[in-house]
């Protein structure tokens, strides 16, 4: 057999391994009904904030006092205009939950932004450098992660008076810091296994500066890591911002939101279960969607879970 002959066929059994590993990620997507089921969410969810009050039946502000109270269009009294009812000033359920689902994702995907670009900064530069700096993050790091994060948020929110008005942007940055150790404790433990493989110490033999070796060599490699961890804790930064809305330390009216709306039919449980019903069942599926779809990306990006 000829060299060039040998070449070709070296190439019809390159090109569909590469294929084979391209859409390697379809497969196991296909192949898990879990990993299905969470992306199905999370696609859903997103779409439901691009189309926003294209799809919502009324005005999510609209007052009607006569349809106040209105039940679901199954329960008796319910009305077909109203599918999911009425609250207590006569604003459509529905309406209000697909509005809600824009300012719970914009929060959980910002704050958890945040975080991320605190939490992957602090983690590689105190993974890499070590010494002084790794020992100062430390500290901050063991004094953080003792504290429950709902609490650690409502810290923040003491120092920052984070009350009244359109806080939106506020809330964002309580989340954020109160969610970057996860990032940083989790990065950090990646790059003190990474900085000692053999490329990275080729790297520093040949003098390449420490943020290149940074930027080339460790952050590549536990890019995966952050990723599964960034679509993780978007369930707990919604799972906050609903808690602190509820508590009325979020977002404030006007603004609708799911934690509003559980705040709203608090007081109408025993007489108009569906005002709190509802917006706890949106919270519930797409906190379940997130979580699913992060576990699935840990079985596709960790390579330790491939073979």
């Amino acid at each position: 057999m000829t060299a060039s002959s040998s070449q070709v066929i070296g190439a019809e059994h390159t090109v569909p391994e590469r294929r084979q590993y391209r859409y390697r990620w379809l497969w196991r997507l296909r192949h898990s009904p879990t990993g299905m089921l969470g992306a199905v969410i999370v696609v859903g969810v997103v779409l439901v904030v691009l189309l926003g009050t294209a799809i919502a039946p009324h005005d999510p502000e609209l007052i009607d006092l006569k349809q106040r109270l209105v039940p679901p269009v199954w329960a008796e009294g319910g009305s077909v205009g109203h599918v999911l009812g009425t609250d207590q000033l006569g604003r459509d359920v529905l309406s209000r939950i697909i509005l809600g689902t824009r300012v719970s994702l914009l929060v959980g995907i910002a704050g958890v932004a945040l975080a991320m670009l605190t939490g992957v900064f602090l983690g590689v530069t105190t993974g890499f450098w070590g010494g002084w700096w790794d020992g100062l993050v430390s500290r901050f790091l063991d004094t953080f992660l003792s504290i429950p994060f709902i609490i650690l948020a409502l810290a923040v929110i003491g120092v920052l008076g984070v009350k009244g008005g359109n806080n939106m942007l506020r809330l964002i940055l309580v989340l954020g810091l109160a969610n970057w150790v996860i990032f940083t404790r989790v990065v950090r433990g990646e790059v003190l296994a990474v900085k000692e493989r053999d490329y990275v110490e080729a790297a520093r033999a040949i003098g390449q500066r420490s943020w290149m070796i940074m930027l080339r060599y460790i952050l590549p490699n536990v890019t995966a890591s952050i990723i599964v961890l960034g679509a993780l804790q978007i369930s707990t930064v919604i799972i906050a911002e609903a808690s602190l809305s509820f508590l009325g330390l979020g977002v404030q009216p006007p603004t609708i939101t799911w934690g509003i709306m559980l705040a709203d039919g608090r007081d109408h449980l025993a007489t108009s279960w569906w005002l709190a019903t509802f917006p706890g069942i949106a919270i519930t599926i797409t906190v379940l969607g997130f979580i699913l779809w992060g576990d699935w990306l840990r079985d596709v990006l960790d390579p330790r879970l491939r073979e």
